[in-house]
């Protein structure tokens, strides 16, 4: 028999037995979008030679398998990534969620990333990230690196396992004990909102985010008022009116502080909305506000007017939550121009290229606000904690409060106590992942969650969301 021969014949013996013991689980997929096994042996795919270097006895920690679970205990789609070894229990998660492209994001981890990954040593996080970052030669783009992001994640997470400590450990260390997080809180009017602020204030938050229902407008961040509101809402079917929003949000935002005091730090989310005249305008009208920051009053295509906003007055201005690559921060760093990163992790690529930024906002003065809203996973939050507690940048966290349901799915996830997130002292992100719990929470079918992005102004044009 050839050498060749003998190679292909023990490949398939490797992956016909791995696929015994690994064989996923209905609601998960491991290797390809058939459902076959996905321990093909390194000498299958591209960068060969690193993969067998990898293979360096039968003691020596490597990839066994890529797993994708689909979950919606939230309500919005997650995607996450389980990155198995040969070692027995030691595993990692990581975050992959983007619910409007998640069956694409999952087809990349499990069809191209997953494949890759096997046979190589997972402690070597940065040589992994750069051959999967470039194995696609047109890299980049949000669905790429969110799928990137769940398997560095999970490398991270097998890293900080391996050596028995919790993330933050491995990322420099503590740098504080805690980290703030602001909640949401919404309504119509500026005295019900800013009870809701008071309330906040009362279980410990120092820290809120507050959005303004404007009439007759579909506005972000709000709760429906009945049900006729919110049947508009999921068929899109209302309209955006950004005059009407800078008519009526400002004042309502002046009032809430008034009411409220300079007891507790005020947030207010434009979210893309607006043209870079009318962002100017809001800049200048909620000066009295005194808001902690603005977020998002430009779309990352009109980044280039933040010099503009600064000029138009004092408030601190946040932006960064759509960003897919960490190039896109550093024009807006060099030029002073921003106060807060509102870095997510999984659209960046994960904790690789992420800590990076960081440590580029901590020489540029800027800080750090990770998003958290409920489409980040607590998979994904417990990757935010980590780099929060350790980085000198750091300003404020996003936590949207978790359901019950997604508690019982990722035990340990992230939950915050009088207004602070500590983290875990567990080894690696300490969240886990029941997958046996998984299977009372399915996704939506593809295109039903994209309806929360389809968004029209009152010409009937479209909307950023």
């Amino acid at each position: 028999m050839t050498a060749a021969k003998t190679r292909d014949t023990t490949a398939s013996t490797e992956r016909a037995e791995t696929a015994e013991v690994l064989a996923p689980a209905p609601w998960t997929r491991s290797g390809s979008s058939q459902g076959a096994d996905s321990s093909r042996s390194p000498s299958e795919g591209s960068d060969s030679s690193r993969g067998s270097d990898s293979l360096r006895g039968s003691d020596s920690l490597r990839v066994t398998a890529v797993r994708t679970f689909l979950c919606a205990p939230q309500g919005c789609p997650y995607v996450i990534v389980r990155v198995e070894t040969n070692q027995p229990g030691l595993y990692g998660l990581g975050c992959a969620s983007d619910p409007q492209r998640t069956l694409a994001i999952r087809s990349v981890v499990d069809d191209y990333f997953g494949p890759m990954l096997l046979g190589r040593d997972p402690h070597d996080i940065e040589d992994l990230h750069r051959l999967l970052l470039n194995s696609g030669y047109w890299r980049g783009g949000s669905i790429a690196q969110n799928a990137l992001a769940g398997v560095d994640v999970a490398l991270w997470d097998i890293k900080g396992k391996a050596a028995g400590l919790p993330l933050h450990q491995l990322l420099g260390g503590r740098a504080r004990e805690a980290a703030e997080a602001y909640t949401h809180v919404d309504g119509e009017e500026a005295g019900e909102i800013a009870e809701r602020v008071l309330a906040a204030a009362e279980r410990g938050y120092r820290h809120v985010r507050v959005q303004v229902a404007v009439p007759g407008t579909d506005t972000y961040g709000t709760a429906p008022r009945d049900e006729a509101e919110a049947r508009r809402r999921r068929l899109r079917a209302g309209s955006w009116d950004s005059l009407g929003y800078l008519r009526h949000v400002p004042p309502v935002l002046r009032d809430i502080r008034e009411r409220v005091g300079t007891g507790v730090e005020l947030l207010h989310d434009a979210h893309e909305r607006l043209t870079p005249s009318q962002a100017r305008e809001l800049v200048h009208e909620v000066e009295d506000a005194r808001l902690f920051f603005l977020e998002d009053a430009l779309a990352p295509e009109d980044a280039a007017h933040f010099g503009q906003l600064r000029r138009a007055g004092s408030v601190p201005l946040a932006v960064g939550e759509l960003y897919h690559d960490i190039t896109m921060y550093l024009p807006l760093l060099e030029q002073r121009v921003i106060d807060f990163a509102r870095i997510r992790i999984p659209t960046l690529g994960g904790l690789t290229p992420t800590r990076k930024l960081v440590a580029a906002c901590e020489l540029f003065g800027v800080r750090t606000a990770p998003h958290g809203p409920g489409d980040v996973s607590p998979v994904g939050m417990a990757a935010n904690l980590a780099l929060d507690i350790s980085s000198p940048a750091f300003g404020v966290q996003e936590a949207a409060p978790f359901k019950e349901a997604t508690l019982e799915v990722f035990p340990g996830a992230p939950v915050p106590r009088e207004g602070q997130l500590y983290p875990s002292e567990q080894p690696g992100l300490g969240v886990d992942f029941d997958e046996s719990a998984v299977r009372r929470y399915p996704v939506t079918e593809p295109l039903e969650h994209d309806r929360w992005a389809l968004l029209r102004n009152t010409d009937g044009s479209v909307q950023r969301p």
